[in-house]
């Protein structure tokens, strides 16, 4: 907790963003890479999801949320972070996130700051090109599930994700069609693609610090 204190939210504004190498880590072997560019011409959906950090027993914890089993969506039954399309009605990328994450998981939005962007993500198979954002809240939240998207929020500890492996675990997942993708198995929790992805530029912008 000593290198996660107070100055926890100052230290990620200003440490430079790992990018695309992060992602790499643990993206399936399969997935494309495609330019700003490239993946405008293909006119994707916006969305944006939260890193929403509060401090819990003395630690800097952020949830993570269990998604409903639905056939109309690819991300349906799998573990991911608070968020969902960005609507007409949105300012920005970031009202977005923090709108989402109020709706899904019941935090107020003006508990909510956000601190900085991370590096945005495209998902070929849903054509979702998504902004992540890391927030914080000083409430200690009480989740109020929007049931209809999410089965139950999953909490962890910031220093769990300290020391992802450079070679992550290898599993062949259902969810994802059988095909054998990195992962990151945290006390049985399976997560992986865009959101494992996310996460392992979070892990090393932590490293940075």
């Amino acid at each position: 907790m000593e290198n996660f204190g107070k100055d926890l939210l100052r230290k990620i504004k200003s440490v430079e963003l790992p990018g695309e190498h992060a992602h790499g880590v643990f993206s399936p072997p399969s997935r494309p890479v495609f330019t700003y560019d490239e993946v405008l011409a293909k006119n994707p959906k916006f969305a944006a999801v939260n890193i929403i950090l509060y401090i819990k027993d003395d630690e800097w914890y952020f949830p993570l949320i269990l998604r409903t089993e639905n056939e109309r969506d690819r991300h349906s039954g799998q573990i991911s972070l608070p968020g969902g399309k960005r609507e007409e009605t949105d300012r920005d990328f970031a009202e977005t996130a923090v709108r989402e994450t109020s709706e899904e998981i019941g935090i107020e939005k003006h508990y909510v700051r956000i601190i900085r962007e991370m590096s945005p993500i495209y998902i070929p198979p849903s054509n979702f090109y998504v902004y992540p954002y890391i927030s914080y809240t000083k409430k200690d939240p009480k989740f109020i599930l929007q049931h209809t998207e999410v089965v139950e929020t999953i909490e962890f500890p910031i220093t769990s994700f300290l020391n992802l492996p450079d070679k992550p675990e290898i599993m062949a997942l259902p969810s994802a069609g059988g095909h054998e993708v990195p992962v990151i198995n945290f006390n049985g929790y399976i997560i992986w693609g865009a959101t494992a992805m996310i996460l392992s530029e979070f892990s090393q912008l932590l490293k940075k610090m």
